[in-house]
């Protein structure tokens, strides 16, 4: 063993640790390795930036570009709206959303997909009286199953076929993935229709105030006439700075006035204010204030006729993410107030105004219908109450004919992949469907960047050998038992590593100790990077272990424990269906 293979083991555990503890971001940690390899001459330079002239890299941000002009066209929400008129009951929506969103996700960017569903399916269970819990978390799934079914599913199989590429093995086909993904598909409704009910878990939908447990936070106060409020506005009075409280409403005898930043208190006047206990008591003693003990919230104290209360999510690829309410200047910017912050099911206690945001973040914000319309056209949030518009339906179908020109010239390998999709690109700007500073928006970069900054990690594995070190380790382990074995641990190892970290980073990292542990065994290493795709797209078991499943988190009301309740035994039959096909769709 080299110091150089040592060291690159190092960097990769290091790696691994970063991602899965998630105190920096992905990109970040990627070109944190990439800056590491270089500074200890592991890659050269070429090879440290080959990442972002790999081919897997440039079609992943030319799709993300497709799949943004497809959703402006409203290609997309117009199928979401025909499942919502044939799904009828539990299980006609069930197969209903299920196969929809696999069609959409084969072709289409799955997390901009699962965006516009998740108010459909809101939608479809209001009116039919489902519980979306019994919806969302199968519409997650199944736009991972979609994902697979085809060479622009996800960015892993790109990446994938591009490492084997690079690998002497060839680049995957179109539709090469088709095969298994459709046996994937039909088990995993099956395993819905047949456990579903008893699996998913059935969340009655409650009061927002309750959802965000606002009650502990909000509360009325009175004004004493001796008050050093009196005659001051909230915003002179200094009450966010001085007492980390919000005022919601001032209830004058007359009238109320909603975020009443310069209204002038006045003794009587009853303050609805938002704040910690113990911020609250401090206000209390300070400022001569009178609790009402008898206060009970509810979503109706927070709403007017024209004031509502809605529940939005932190989008992919939105501009909100890692910033604050306050840098944003969020309450001026939407002219809407965030009242709450929901992460994973659990409320945010932090002042709001410090917290970063993530994907998938549910915000609860009051604000006037006007303001609600724009928050929907707004592309950074999803609001959850409401079907999305539909802008430019006319540019539709030359948004589906670019799509088709793209996918079917490189099925037919008249054009590789790379450049059906710039070329598809090129034609939704030119034909309108989307402007440049859209198109440029609607890449995700820090999936770019993730990718560019890791690939390199792969290229310094197979070159110091420490790929082929973790190979002989593995071989030595199960490589008595045959391929099949192999291939059965490699499939495991990726289901892990995706469940725990970012699945395109598990899939690099994973893909040349397949390669390696091919040739030391002498078999294709095709049937290895086929496990390794559909293991790395499919990450079922933790609400992490996806972007899709991340997303539908809070509006599903799930804990952990739904995923491992659902999410365990459907990876152990993908395991077990994947591990029986692949060596007879793909032979050793």
């Amino acid at each position: 063993m080299t110091f150089e293979s040592i060291l690159v083991l190092a960097i990769l555990v290091g790696a691994v640790a970063l991602f899965v503890s998630e105190k920096y971001p992905i990109d970040f940690v990627a070109l944190l390795v990439l800056g590491t390899l270089l500074l200890f001459g592991l890659i050269t330079p070429q090879e440290g930036i080959s990442g972002f002239s790999n081919p897997a890299t440039i079609t992943v941000g030319a799709m993300f570009v497709l799949s943004a002009g497809l959703q402006k066209s409203g290609a997309t929400a117009a199928v979401g709206r025909l499942m919502v008129r044939f799904g009828r009951s539990y299980f006609t929506a069930l197969v209903t959303i299920m196969a929809s969103i696999t069609v959409i996700s084969a072709f289409v960017n799955n997390t901009a997909a699962v965006a516009v569903f998740i108010p459909l399916v809101m939608i479809v269970a209001n009116r039919r009286k489902i519980a979306a819990s019994k919806l969302l978390l199968p519409l997650s799934y199944a736009s991972q199953f979609g994902g697979g079914c085809t060479l622009i599913g996800t960015s892993t199989n790109l990446l994938v076929s591009s490492i084997s590429d690079q690998a002497g093995y060839g680049a995957f086909s179109m539709i090469e993935f088709s095969r298994l993904g459709l046996i994937l598909f039909v088990a995993g409704v099956l395993f819905f229709l047949l456990f579903g009910r008893w699996l998913l878990p059935e969340r009655k939908a409650q009061e927002l105030a309750v959802i965000y447990q606002l009650g502990e936070y909000i509360t009325e106060m009175r004004v004493a006439e001796n008050s050093p409020l009196v005659g001051k506005s909230v915003l002179e009075s200094r009450l966010g700075e001085d007492h980390d409280v919000t005022v919601l409403r001032l209830l004058h005898v007359t009238k109320a006035v909603w975020a009443p930043l310069r209204q002038a208190v006045s003794g009587g006047d009853v303050l609805l204010v938002r704040g910690k206990l113990r911020e609250l008591m401090r206000l209390r003693d300070s400022a001569r204030l009178q609790l009402n003990a008898e206060f009970k919230l509810r979503d109706e104290t927070l709403q007017t006729e024209d004031l509502r209360l809605v529940q939005a999510l932190v989008a992919p690829g939105s501009n909100l993410v890692g910033q604050t309410l306050k840098e944003l200047d969020f309450r001026s910017r939407y002219e809407a107030l965030v009242l709450a912050i929901q992460r994973r099911g659990e409320p945010i206690q932090e002042k709001l105004n410090s917290v970063r945001f993530r994907l998938g973040d549910a915000l609860l914000i009051q604000a006037h219908e006007d303001q609600i319309r724009k928050l929907r056209e707004d592309e950074n949030l999803i609001v959850l109450d409401e079907v999305p518009g539909v802008p430019l339906r006319h540019k539709a179908p030359v948004v589906l004919g670019i799509l088709v020109g793209v996918v079917g010239l490189a099925a037919f390998d008249v054009l590789p992949i790379l450049v059906t999709s710039i070329i598809g690109c090129l034609a939704m700007v030119l034909t309108r469907c989307l402007r440049l500073d859209e198109a440029y928006e609607a890449i995700n970069w820090q999936v770019i960047f993730l990718l560019a900054g890791i690939l390199p990690l792969g290229i310094a594995m197979q070159k110091t050998g420490a790929a082929g070190l973790i190979a002989e380790r593995a071989v030595g382990m199960v490589g008595d038992m045959g391929p099949v074995a192999v291939l059965a641990v490699v499939y495991l190892m990726t289901s892990v590593m995706t469940d725990t970290m970012s699945n395109n980073a598990a899939a690099v990292l994973l893909a040349p100790i397949a390669i390696s542990t091919a040739q030391q065994i002498g078999v294709d290493p095709k049937p290895f990077l086929m496990a390794i795709t559909f293991a790395a797209s499919t990450g079922f078991s933790t609400p992490v272990g996806y972007q899709t499943n991340t997303m539908i988190y809070n509006p599903g009301g799930y804990r952990y424990t739904d995923f491992l309740r659902t999410g365990v035994p459907l990876s152990i039959i993908f395991w077990i269906l994947s591990v029986i096909f692949i060596p007879r769709i793909w032979s050793f």
